[in-house]
């Protein structure tokens, strides 16, 4: 039995942006790279809980919109000389459509 959860299409994220997915226990950010990559995160900062979904991207990395903390989305932790983490959850595109493994975070924080 499959864990992936269909999100939306591929498309339907813009290149540097994010679409927040909400479940019973949490937000989960789903990013896309420039070079259309798929990351998903919960959508709060180790720091001060800032919504993550709502910061820069650059590269596989989001920049947290209140006090510009930098999150790598592969492993969710924050770049030096900032220290902490945030849960992440596999993602993948497949036929165009982009899904996520909200069952299993890669990283629990």
């Amino acid at each position: 039995m499959s864990n992936w959860t269909e999100i939306t299409p591929l498309d339907q994220i813009p290149q540097l942006g994010s679409r927040v997915i909400t479940t019973d226990t949490m937000e989960i950010a789903v990013f896309r790279t420039a070079a259309d990559e798929v990351f998903a995160v919960k959508n709060a900062c180790p720091h001060k809980a800032g919504p993550l979904s709502e910061g820069i991207v650059h590269g596989n990395a989001v920049t947290c919109p209140l006090h510009n903390w930098k999150i790598d989305l592969s492993s969710g932790e924050a770049l030096g000389p900032d220290e902490g983490c945030t849960n992440t959850f596999p993602a993948k595109v497949d036929g165009g459509i982009v899904y996520v493994d909200l069952k299993n975070s890669s990283r629990a924080c």
